[in-house]
């Protein structure tokens, strides 16, 4: 006599959309370096060889380099000139997976949402020279000019993927992208570098410096800083010096 098996149904749960805003307060200061459209267009169309004529000119433009090295937001209506990609929010926190229990990075590139481009940035960015080796062979040494924020802040949307990962788990990889990896040029991440490390706090939670950053560090500021730039230190002033005496030299 055949034996009837018995009948299983397959519970397969939903899956749902949580989302959080969190805001990043900067603990160190953060390197803006955006490639600037002249590299752009090179990579489009390939260099060509410098002429003699080429070959006498100076070099470098340091307030050129200082602008180009900005995100902008090319909305008039936002709250800021500057702007932060979101996808280097997600990258840092896909990053500090590799050093976070229970998480892989695979599993939160997957569940890990970061919607739009930029976001707005506070922060006000001084212009500032470092000594840098290239990526070539021979690391030759060069001078770039990038925008350097001491005081930096922005506010992000995070959309995750419920029941795998839950609101807690998010802010914890928020905050350990934060201490391990950072945000910008010459971050934690790199090794050598320290900079664009930042705290991650609910966008709901009341904090002075985020406060301060808001009320002083916005728009105007940022216009104002871009047309007539600070210099952030001792040696870039230094070099700016030379670098107006070579121009009146050559002249």
């Amino acid at each position: 006599m055949a034996v009837k098996k018995a009948e299983t149904t397959i519970f397969v749960p939903p899956l749902t959309r949580g989302v959080i805003r969190l805001r990043l307060i900067g603990e160190t200061p953060m390197f803006q370096n955006r490639m600037s459209a002249k590299a752009k267009q090179q990579l489009l169309v390939g260099g060509r060889k410098k002429t003699a004529a080429d070959k006498v000119n100076i070099k470098h433009a340091p307030l050129q380099e200082f602008q180009d090295s900005m995100e902008q937001i090319a909305d008039d209506d936002s709250p800021t000139v500057l702007g932060l990609r979101v996808v280097a929010v997600k990258a840092a926190m896909c990053t500090a997976a590799l050093e976070t229990a229970g998480i892989t990075k695979t599993s939160a590139q997957r569940l890990l949402f970061m919607p739009g481009d930029l976001v707005p940035l506070y922060g006000t960015p001084k212009l500032r020279m470092d000594v840098v080796r290239s990526a070539d062979i021979n690391r030759t040494p060069d001078v770039r000019t990038r925008a350097f924020l001491p005081k930096w802040g922005a506010e992000v949307e995070i959309q995750h993927i419920l029941p795998q990962l839950p609101m807690s788990a998010v802010v914890t990889l928020a905050c350990n992208a934060g201490v391990l990896v950072g945000v910008g040029d010459f971050r934690q991440e790199k090794g050598k570098g320290a900079f664009g490390s930042f705290r991650a706090i609910p966008a709901d939670q009341q904090d002075d410096e985020w406060d301060d950053l808001v009320e002083n560090h916005g728009r105007v500021a940022q216009q104002q800083a871009f047309d007539e730039p600070e210099l952030a230190d001792q040696d870039t002033a230094d070099l700016m010096d030379y670098f107006a005496d070579e121009v009146k030299r050559r002249k």
